[in-house]
């Protein structure tokens, strides 16, 4: 496991942390959990990671249709929030969510908690928390291998 956090004091930071971490992910594709409060800037990080790889499409919360998925860049990006199913709902398509870390893809998933750390395959887990400042602080720990670099590489 490793891990990584930046802080983020304006909106320009937070570009360019999702344009660098776009870069170790645009080409393998990867599986990220997002963790945070209503409002810490998940769905925010998953947009300009998207405008990043290529996404045209207007990228939008999932909040009510689970998933959102945009296939305009050179790899598919995918966008679940688990929010509306919460423990038991998410129980029903843990397997679902395991076929979306197979491939060359990204897939995006808000609201990680509520599927109870059932999500054994590599993946990013990202935290988004506010500061006191107003500013965000996002922590990057990789779960396997492949993702392990991909934090590496945050640092760097």
């Amino acid at each position: 496991m490793c891990s990584v956090e930046f802080v983020c004091k304006t909106l320009e930071d937070t570009k360019k942390l999702a344009y660098k971490f776009a870069r170790l992910i645009e080409h393998d594709g990867c599986f990220i959990n997002l963790y945070g409060e209503i409002g810490a800037g998940k769905t925010a990080f998953v947009k300009l990671v998207a405008e990043a790889v290529g996404v045209t499409e207007k990228v939008t919360s999932p909040s009510f249709v689970i998933l959102n998925e945009y296939h305009s860049a050179n790899i598919p990006v995918y966008h679940f929030d688990l929010y509306r199913l919460e423990n038991e709902g998410v129980k029903t398509i843990l397997d679902e969510l395991r076929e979306y870390s197979e491939s060359r893809q990204i897939s995006f998933v808000e609201w990680a908690e509520f599927s109870q750390d059932e999500i054994p395959f590599n993946h990013i887990k990202i935290n988004v928390t506010y500061e006191e400042d107003d500013s965000r602080k996002y922590s990057f720990t990789g779960i396997g291998d492949d993702c392990i670099k991909i934090v590496e590489g945050l640092k760097q």
